[in-house]
């Protein structure tokens, strides 16, 4: 996926300077899906410019001119014709897992506590979505069909769960792993 789109659906909510793109690209949406500051500015131009968004300028005393990115009918048009194609496995990039890959290099116990860390840092993901899942879907599977207008939330609800399996699927690994590498140790196997 390209940045593109990501900043055409956080757009179509509502229009956002790009300030407050970046600020959610640091929050909700950088959950899954990662950008510079930097990065974003140098994609705002460039929609920009293929009439994908327009911008509005908003004067602000002693600053420049604020602007307001919105989504045009163009952009719309372009994001539906996406969202339609069928989306690829995402490749996996995880320098953890290598570093577990080549893991017979090192002790059992240094090995151990390098996913002990690792499943903190996961549980400390974990806590953040359930913060966010208790603060704003509290309730919300059992009562979202009463209500058309929380349909729209559905779709973020949906986004949400799969970082919450994600984050326990790591969970759930991490303790197997320790478990088999304690066992391993425990049965001389492959003590290096």
């Amino acid at each position: 996926m390209s940045l593109a789109y990501a900043l055409l659906v956080s757009l179509i909510h509502e229009p956002k300077s790009g300030y407050d793109l970046a600020k959610q690209f640091d929050g909700s949406v950088g959950f899954f899906w990662q950008a510079t500051h930097q990065q974003i500015y140098r994609e705002l131009t460039k929609l920009e410019q293929q009439d994908l968004i327009s911008a509005q300028a908003i004067a602000q005393e002693s600053r420049p001119d604020k602007k307001i990115f919105s989504v045009t009918d163009l952009g719309l048009a372009n994001l539906k014709t996406w969202l339609l194609q069928s989306s690829d496995l995402a490749p996996v990039k995880d320098e953890f897992l290598v570093k577990i890959y080549a893991g017979y290099l090192i002790s059992h116990e240094a090995i151990v506590k390098s996913i002990q860390t690792h499943r903190q840092l996961h549980q400390r993901q974990l806590a953040t979505y359930r913060e966010i899942e208790q603060q704003f879907f509290s309730g919300f599977p059992q009562c979202h069909a009463q209500s058309t207008g929380e349909f729209k939330l559905l779709f973020a609800y949906l986004t949400l769960r799969r970082g919450i399996t994600f984050e326990q699927g790591w969970l759930d690994w991490c303790d197997e792993a320790i478990g088999l590498l304690q066992n391993a140790a425990h049965s001389d196997l492959g003590d290096t």
